[in-house]
C-alpha cells in the first residue's frame, strides 16, 4: 500500500512537470487551430454584402418638380375717377364676397352734382307736363277760335262781293272784308302751327323731350360717378395685395389691389426640359404643399408651354386641382409627382444596384449560391431612385447594393440584412 502511494506521487509529479514545460506550446497550438478554423469558416461563408431581392410589381414612373399655387387669373382693382380715399374696410389676405366694399372715395361734390342733375330732370319733366296739360289745350282752343274767325271772315267777304255786284256797298267795304279775311287766315295758320308744335312729334314737344333726355343723361352720369366712388368686389375671392391707404389721392389706371378669385386652383411648375417628351395633357399627379408635406392631393396636367425658358432650361407646366384642400393658399410652394407612365408586372431595381448605367451594356452583381456573378441587364423607365429591368433578371434574384468594398465576379459572399427599399 505504501509502495502504491509512492508510485502515484511519482507519476503525478512527472505529469505536472510535463505540463509546466509544454503548456505554452499547447495554448499556442490551440489558438492557431481556432484561428485556422475561423478563417476557414469565414472563407466558406464569403464576404458579407448588402443585397436587394428582385420582386415583380407595378412600377409608376414620375417626374418630380416644385412650383407655386396660382389661380387661373387675377383681378386688378383700381378706380375709375380721380378722388381721395375715404375708407378701406378690407385687409390684405382677407376673403371677400362678390359685392363687398373694397375702396370708398370722398363723394360730397359728387352727391351735390347728382342732386343738381335730379333738379334738372324734374324741371324738364314739369316743362313736358306743362305742354301736355296746359299749352297744348290752350293752343287747341286758340286754333278753334281762329278757325271760327276765319270762317266768319270768309262769309262776310262773300256777302260783300254780292252786295258790291248789286251796288249796295262801295269798293272800300269789299277791300276791308278782304283784309279782314287775310288776317283771320294768317291767325288760323299761326294757331295751327302752334298746335302742331305742341303735339307729340312737334317741334316744341321734341325740344322739351330732348331737354328731358339731356337732363336724364346728365343725371345718369352723375349717378355713375357717385357709384364709382365705391369700388366693389366683382367676384368672390382673396385679396392678395393692397397698395392704398385712406387719405391717398388716387386716379384711374393705377392698380390699388389685386384679387385672387375663388374657383379652380392651378399649380404652376417649372420642369426640366429633358422631361418634355414624357409629359402629356391629362396626366395625373400627386401634390403636397411644403407646409403640409404629409397631406397629398390630386392634380391633372392641363397646360404645357410650347416654348422653353432658355435661362433656366425648363418648361412651364400647369396642373388643375379640382378639389383643392382648405389649407391651400395663393403662392404656396408645392412639390408634385407627375405620373408619366405605368408598367404592369415590372421588376424595379434600385439604381444603387446598377453598374455602368449610362453605357450600352449596364450590369449588376447577382448572388448565385455563395458567389457573385456579373449579369448584363436591359433597362426601362426610371423613377424615384429605381429603374425597371426589362431583361436579365428573374423574381427572387439577389443583387448586391453598391458599397465601398471592392467586389469582383466569382467572389464568395453571403447576403447581409439590409433595410427594405421602397
Amino acid at each position: 500500500m505504501l509502495l502504491g502511494d509512492v508510485a502515484s506521487l511519482a507519476i503525478g509529479s512527472n505529469l505536472y512537470l510535463f505540463l509546466e514545460l509544454h503548456l505554452k506550446k499547447i495554448l499556442l497550438s490551440f489558438l492557431l487551430l481556432s484561428l485556422a478554423a475561423g478563417l476557414t469558416y469565414k472563407w466558406y461563408l464569403g464576404q458579407s454584402v448588402p443585397v436587394f431581392e428582385v420582386t415583380t410589381r407595378d412600377f409608376v414612373q414620375t417626374v418630380v418638380a416644385s412650383g407655386q399655387v396660382q389661380n387661373p387669373h387675377r383681378i386688378d382693382v383700381g378706380v375709375q375717377i380721380t378722388g381721395t380715399v375715404l375708407n378701406i374696410p378690407v385687409l390684405e389676405g382677407q376673403y371677400v364676397k362678390k359685392g363687398d366694399l373694397l375702396i370708398e372715395l370722398q363723394s360730397t361734390e359728387l352727391r351735390a352734382a347728382l342732386r343738381q342733375s335730379q333738379l334738372s330732370v324734374e324741371q324738364a319733366q314739369v316743362k313736358l307736363l306743362q305742354i301736355h296739360q296746359l299749352l297744348e289745350p290752350v293752343a287747341f282752343q286758340t286754333f278753334n277760335q281762329a278757325q271760327a274767325n276765319n270762317d266768319n271772315a270768309l262769309k262776310t267777304l262773300k256777302r260783300n262781293q254780292e252786295l258790291l255786284e248789286k251796288n249796295f256797298i262801295g269798293q272800300s267795304s269789299l277791300d276791308e272784308s278782304i283784309r279782314a279775311q287775310l288776317i283771320t287766315q294768317a291767325q288760323l295758320m299761326m294757331s295751327k302751327s302752334q298746335l302742331e308744335s305742341l303735339k307729340d312729334g312737334g317741334s316744341e314737344h321734341l325740344s322739351a323731350q330732348s331737354s328731358l333726355s339731356l337732363a336724364q343723361s346728365t343725371q345718369e352720369g352723375a349717378r355713375s360717378r357717385l357709384d364709382y366712388a365705391k369700388v366693389l368686389a366683382k367676384v368672390s375671392g382673396t385679396l392678395i395685395s393692397r397698395n392704398v391707404e385712406p387719405g391717398d389721392v388716387v386716379q384711374p389706371g393705377k392698380i390699388l389691389m389685386r384679387l385672387s378669385p375663388s374657383g379652380q386652383t392651378q399649380l404652376v411648375l417649372q420642369i426640366d426640359e429633358k422631361n418634355l417628351r414624357k409629359l402629356k395633357l391629362g396626366q395625373s399627379a400627386l401634390a403636397s404643399a411644403d407646409a403640409y408635406p404629409s397631406q397629398k392631393f390630386e392634380a391633372t396636367v392641363e397646360y404645357i408651354n410650347t416654348s422653353v425658358d432658355p435661362q433656366r432650361g425648363s418648361i412651364e407646366v400647369k396642373l388643375g386641382v379640382s378639389k383643392p384642400p382648405e389649407y391651400l393658399k395663393q403662392d404656396m410652394t408645392v412639390s408634385v409627382d407627375v405620373e408619366v407612365s405605368k408598367t404592369l408586372s415590372a421588376k424595379p431595381v434600385p439604381l444603387l444596384c446598377i453598374h455602368e448605367i449610362n453605357t450600352r451594356m449596364p450590369w449588376v452583381y447577382k448572388v448565385i449560391g455563395s458567389k457573385l456573378i456579373r449579369q448584363v441587364v436591359s433597362l426601362g423607365a426610371s423613377s424615384a431612385g429605381f429603374v425597371d429591368v426589362v431583361e436579365g433578371l428573374q423574381e427572387g434574384d439577389l443583387l448586391t447594393i453598391d458599397a465601398l468594398m471592392p467586389l469582383k465576379s466569382g467572389l464568395r459572399v453571403h447576403p447581409s440584412p439590409t433595410p427594405r427599399l421602397q
